[in-house]
């Protein structure tokens, strides 16, 4: 019987050689949300139950079936965060960002976790890169959050993504829809899953969302919501498309794009590989949400924002075959031959690593030829030898890895050397 204890279901390590990766894509989310005018947040790792029963919604899959809850001392009730916006909503309000100056944009690197069937792309513990913009209720904001995710797999190489984008309505608007919507599928609601009952009384639009195929079969043809938008939702959505069409970003417009979060109002987009047919998807994905920061107790303020997951991008570009240049590479070794040698080995070493040089040296009592192997395997692009005669003579013979050339530098000068 094995006593070994695993990783748990639906978590996964990130090893060593992958990290590289992972810097790298994070290094480009960072890099583009600033160039977009976003400053970083980051929020507990987890918040009120109640933060998520209100903003996410209660009839949303999120709440009912995948979040990680539990009691602190029997009392307070604390959940694992499943998503990001709902986090930095609350900080917006309880650090009193509405009177800053507007639009406050917000983006965050961070950790989620949903207890859901791991399968590829979806796991209990996951990476979101999002967004947030506070303040700004025009369509050119909706276009330019858009425009950020197009921007951003473009850079990463990723092809053959579109954004599916869709406008969910107003309350105004909503309301008289959903008495349409409700029409439509009463007769058919005995035959449609668990799910879609519960859903029906408080937001049917989400059966227009139901992956069940036998649900799909019995809703096809029911009223849209981008049928029954009022003017004002109307001129926005016509907005957003002329924008993102004056930017250049490839979209189609998908009416059945509802998204499984209760918070959406106008916009709501998913960025989809073209040729899928998976129902999960979606590499990014968004929307607005006007009415979220009221909900939560805030002021009224209009909220747009997006979220990736950055296992799906890693998936994208393996799927894909890109490969991103992510060698790293060791600035010296320095291999010590004998106990004196190591003493000088060690002494450099610290002073190289001062000078902001990365070093690395033998702590394994190597021989030269096993200490030169080794530092072929770390990518060193220069190995400083020291023994006896080098030791005396006040010098380090450095080879440069590349061209085998070998030189004898000055202690005091191998810094200059190396730089």
């Amino acid at each position: 019987m094995s006593n070994k204890i695993f990783a748990p279901k639906g978590t996964n390590d990130i090893l060593p050689e992958k990290i590289a990766l992972w810097e790298k894509i994070e290094s480009q989310a960072k890099n583009i949300a600033a160039r977009y005018g976003f400053k970083q947040i980051r929020t507990p790792e987890f918040e009120s139950t109640n933060l998520f029963e209100r903003g996410v919604g209660d009839t949303t899959d999120i709440v009912q079936k995948e979040m990680y809850t539990f009691t602190h001392k029997g009392k307070e009730s604390l959940t694992l965060k499943p998503e990001g916006t709902a986090p930095v909503v609350r900080s917006f309000i309880e650090n009193g960002m509405a009177s800053a100056a507007q639009p406050v944009k917000l983006f965050y690197l961070t950790n989620c976790f949903r207890c859901e069937n791991p399968q590829k792309g979806r796991y209990r513990q996951f990476h979101q890169f999002g967004i947030e913009v506070f303040g700004a209720e025009d369509a050119s904001s909706d276009a330019e959050v858009i425009s950020l995710a197009y921007e951003f797999l473009r850079e990463l190489g990723i092809k053959d993504v579109i954004a599916k984008v869709n406008s969910v309505g107003c309350p105004t608007c909503r309301k008289a829809y959903y008495e349409k919507l409700k029409a439509f599928i009463a007769p058919k609601l005995d035959k449609l899953c668990d799910d879609c009952k519960n859903r029906f009384d408080k937001n049917p639009m989400r059966l227009i969302d139901c992956k069940v195929e036998t649900c799909k079969e019995h809703i096809e043809g029911a009223p849209l919501m981008l049928d029954e938008l009022c003017t004002d939702c109307k001129d926005h959505f016509e907005k957003v498309k002329t924008y993102l069409d004056c930017m250049g970003v490839e979209y189609e417009v998908d009416p059945k794009i509802v998204r499984g979060l209760d918070y959406y109002t106008n916009t709501a987009f998913e960025f989809i590989p073209k040729d899928s047919t998976k129902s999960q998807a979606a590499i990014a994905a968004g929307g607005r949400y006007n009415g979220l920061v009221e909900t939560l107790g805030g002021p009224k303020t209009a909220g747009i924002g997006l979220a990736m997951g950055i296992e799906r991008i890693l998936i994208q570009l393996e799927e894909q075959g890109i490969e991103i240049d992510t060698e790293e590479y060791t600035d010296l070794y320095i291999a010590p031959l004998g106990e004196g040698a190591k003493e000088i080995a060690l002494k450099y070493s610290t002073l190289l690593r001062r000078e902001g040089i990365t070093v690395l040296t033998d702590v394994m009592n190597r021989s030269l030829k096993a200490q030169m192997k080794y530092a072929d395997k770390i990518n060193a692009k220069f190995v400083a030898m020291v023994g006896e005669d080098e030791a005396d003579k006040g010098v380090f013979l450095v080879r440069d890895m590349n061209t085998k050339e070998q030189t004898e530098v000055p202690f005091d000068k191998l810094a200059e050397f190396i730089k």
